[in-house]
């Protein structure tokens, strides 16, 4: 099996009330495999991309393992000194994760 070219697959998010991603369900890939759900904040999420990490929006195939059905990646956009988590590099300035089921 090819290795997915992703590091971590967004589940489901949060938003803050100021319009923020406050946290994400995420899987992280550890190696071959990829973890149980994390819930990442943020920054932590942000420190992952600023790695280098790529992100997507997907879900896990049930009964699958580390498969997943994936959408769109998640970028970092800065607008006005700003950072926006965007699957579309957009001029809003709020976070933009289209597809992403919020909780």
């Amino acid at each position: 099996m090819a290795k997915p070219k992703y590091d971590g697959v967004i589940e489901a998010i949060h938003f803050s009330p100021d319009g923020k991603v406050d946290w994400a369900r995420t899987y992280l890939r550890r190696g071959p495999t990829f973890s149980d759900y994390i819930l990442l904040d943020r920054q932590a999420l942000l420190e992952h991309i600023h790695a280098g990490k790529k992100f997507y929006i997907g879900k896990r195939i049930p009964q699958m393992g580390g498969v997943f059905e994936v959408t769109d990646q998640v970028l970092v956009h800065k607008i006005n000194g700003q950072e926006y988590l965007m699957t579309q590099v957009g001029d809003t300035e709020s976070d933009q994760l289209e597809n992403a089921p919020i909780i």
